[in-house]
């Protein structure tokens, strides 16, 4: 399963309180908080199409806006990050409970 994961930089802009306060609540399901609407997550494909169905139904597609970055295979991944201020740290490798 380790094999099938990759590192996502998810991003996100909404435009209503409600919805950016749902849709941080969710993506904290997901991976790990890097700032104000971007978080870093190590993802299978099954999990990566679970949380676009939960976007899909959080977002107003005529308002908002979920990027979601591909950085490659989570275990071979070696981020080219300059990060000033606190240190950047890939996601590791963690249980999920569902």
């Amino acid at each position: 399963m380790a094999d099938d994961e990759h590192l996502f930089v998810v991003s996100y802009d909404i435009s209503d309180r409600k919805r950016w306060r749902r849709l941080f609540k969710l993506m904290h399901g997901y991976g790990a908080w890097l700032q104000f609407s971007v978080f870093q997550c190590r993802m299978s494909r099954r999990r990566l199409a679970e949380l676009k169905a939960a976007c899909d139904e959080i977002i107003n597609h005529n308002a908002d806006h979920v990027l979601i970055l591909d950085l490659g295979p989570a275990d071979r991944v070696k981020p080219r990050v300059e990060s000033l201020g606190r240190t950047f740290d890939p996601v590791p490798r963690e249980p999920i409970i569902v």
